[in-house]
This record gives C-alpha cells, sequence and structure tokens, in this order.
C-alpha cells in the first residue's frame, strides 16, 4: 500500500512561519521610497498594513494584496482552504470586501503528483466561493518545493478603512482566533499528529469578525499572521504612536497549544519573533513558555482590533506613549 504524501516534509518552514523575519524584512524595505503611481493612494508602504489602497472615487477604495506560503499541514486540500482563507484576510483586516482573486502556485511537479496540486487548488476554490470571490486562474511555476497562495483584489468604503495607524489611548483591543496554531502545526509537522481544531480556525475566514468590526465603528488594527500576536501588536501601537498592553491571562488558546510549546514544539520562526519584540518589551512575571505563545507565528489566524468585537475576547488595551509594548499577568 502506497504511503500517503507528507506534504509539510516538503516545507523548510510551515504557513506563515516561512516569513522572512520582521527585522530583517523592515531593513530590506526601508529607503525603497514612496510609491510612484498616478492613483490615489490611501495606504501604502508606511506602517507595514495588511493591504494596499487606492481611491477610485469618494466612495470606493480598491485593495490589493498577495499571500502565498509553504505547507503547513500535509492535507493538500486543507492546506488550500487555510492559504486562500489567509490570503482573503488581508482584505477583511482592512475592512474590505474581496472581489476576485488569482492562484499563485509553486509546485516540484518532477516530485510531487500533480493529482495534490488540484486537491490544493480545489480547497482554494472551495473558500473563495465561501467568500463570494471569484478565483479566476492566476499563475504556476515548477518550483523545488510546494507554494500556495492567491492575489486578491477588494473593494473597501474609505471612511470604514481600517488601519494600523488610527488606534487611540484608552480603545481596548480584541482578538477574533484563539493563538496557538503555530505550535500545533509545528508538531503536525515533527509527529502526524492532526488538530482539527486547528485546521477549522485556520480556514475560517475573518469575513464575519470583519465586518462586526465595521459595524462597531473600529477603524485600526490587523489580523494576527507570521509575525505573532506580540508582532503585530507591537507594529500597531507603533503605527498609532501608542503603547500596547496585552493581558496575558485574557489571551486564549487552542486545546493542546500549551503542552505542544511545553514539549519543544516551536517554530525558528516563533523563535526569531520573540528575540524582535524583547527589546522594547516589559514581559514582568510572564513565563518564557507564555512568552513563545504569545509570540507564536500564527497561519490564517484572527484579527486583532482597537474596539470592541461581539463575541471576541479582549486581551489589551491601547495606551499613551511610552518605552515598551507592555505584557500584563
Amino acid at each position: 500500500m502506497t504511503e500517503p504524501v507528507r506534504l509539510t516534509r516538503y516545507a523548510r518552514g510551515g504557513g506563515c512561519a516561512c516569513k522572512i523575519p520582521p527585522g530583517e524584512l523592515e531593513a530590506m524595505v526601508a529607503g525603497l521610497g514612496p510609491a510612484t503611481g498616478t492613483a490615489d493612494l490611501l495606504v501604502g508602504l508606511d506602517h507595514g498594513d495588511d493591504a494596499a489602497v487606492v481611491r477610485l472615487d469618494e466612495r470606493t477604495g480598491l485593495v490589493g494584496t498577495a499571500d502565498f506560503f509553504t505547507p503547513v499541514v500535509d492535507d493538500a486540500y486543507d492546506w488550500g482552504r487555510i492559504a486562500a482563507a489567509n490570503a482573503l484576510s488581508d482584505v477583511y483586516a482592512m475592512g474590505g470586501t474581496p472581489l476576485v482573486a488569482l492562484n499563485l502556485l509553486c509546485w516540484p511537479r518532477d516530485v510531487l503528483p500533480l493529482e495534490l496540486a488540484r486537491e490544493v487548488l480545489r480547497g482554494g476554490q472551495d473558500v473563495a466561493r465561501e467568500a463570494g470571490c471569484h478565483l479566476a486562474g492566476g499563475h504556476s511555476v515548477d518550483d523545488d518545493g510546494p507554494k500556495y497562495g492567491l492575489a486578491v483584489t477588494g473593494v473597501v468604503r474609505p471612511e470604514e478603512l481600517i488601519t494600523l495607524d488610527a488606534g487611540r489611548a484608552g480603545l481596548p483591543l480584541s482578538l477574533t482566533k484563539p493563538l496557538g496554531v503555530g505550535v500545533l502545526n509545528t508538531r503536525h509537522k515533527s509527529t502526524g499528529e492532526t488538530f482539527p481544531e486547528a485546521v477549522a480556525a485556520m480556514s475560517t475566514l475573518n469575513r464575519d469578525a470583519a465586518r462586526a468590526a465595521v459595524a462597531a465603528g473600529v477603524r485600526c488594527g490587523t489580523d494576527v499572521t507570521g509575525f505573532g500576536l506580540l508582532g503585530h501588536a507591537s507594529k500597531l501601537g507603533r503605527a498609532s504612536g501608542l503603547t500596547v498592553a496585552i493581558d496575558a491571562a485574557s489571551v486564549p488558546y487552542l486545546a493542546g497549544a500549551r503542552e505542544a510549546v511545553r514539549d519543544g514544539y516551536v517554530s525558528g520562526g516563533s523563535r526569531r519573533n520573540l528575540d524582535w519584540v524583547t527589546p522594547w518589551t516589559d514581559f514582568g512575571a510572564v513565563g518564557e513558555d507564555e512568552r513563545l505563545l504569545l509570540a507564536d507565528a500564527q497561519t490564517s489566524g484572527g484579527l486583532l482590533v482597537a474596539g470592541e468585537v461581539p463575541g471576541a475576547p479582549i486581551v489589551g488595551e491601547l495606551r499613551p506613549r511610552g518605552e515598551h509594548l507592555v505584557v500584563i499577568r
């Protein structure tokens, strides 16, 4: 009997943990200068927001983004669903609605069967259909390792735009999905154990959370992906000129996440996230395992927004400018 293909064996990193570390990324794009197009650019490179936005007219902004990564689970169909939900999340995180997407596929055609690639694409198609977003073609290349994602175009009302730099002191911070998929995915890659709750979280669209945030008047936020909760919270605080206070005891986690970090299933990406934020973070009594979970590289994570969202726990608040990203117990 043929053994099932374990896609994660063909990935150096898993999902959003394969991103270039945040510190290195900032250094790489520093000095590239402002955009040079003729359209009215509402959101660009300034703060590292989730997508770019240009104004089409007084009522409409065009949202553009692209996101792809290596296999995060062994099941090809689930990987396609997760990667598509993650790419679409960039539009939702800006308060927008995705309209059309294009597949981005890298595939080692002499190593892995094309039938598996078809399952990946089918997963992406099903999630795009759930989002009401056209998935119309795309681009593929023969590559050393499998990678998949989407380039997505959406729309947003300029007055409903959610950005990193719109925070105000005193606003609570809400998180719409539990953390822990990074350590669970690392355990899955190492042992083959499956975690259906993690797959369900990663493949769930941020559409409803984004709609609830917009309806609640939220104008500041981001999604929590490869830089972990601390990394993305730090970017939000810096862009808004505020200090972020995280109540570690209020942060929700998926079942098994604490056990996974205790047993050492922590990706290199998560450790780099923690190293990046540590110089300006006051952890107080928060221990090493909890720090790693707060910095855990998420794939298709939830939204972190400045405001209250029905059903989402409040995990912290924005405070007047200080020297630290503060984590309190």
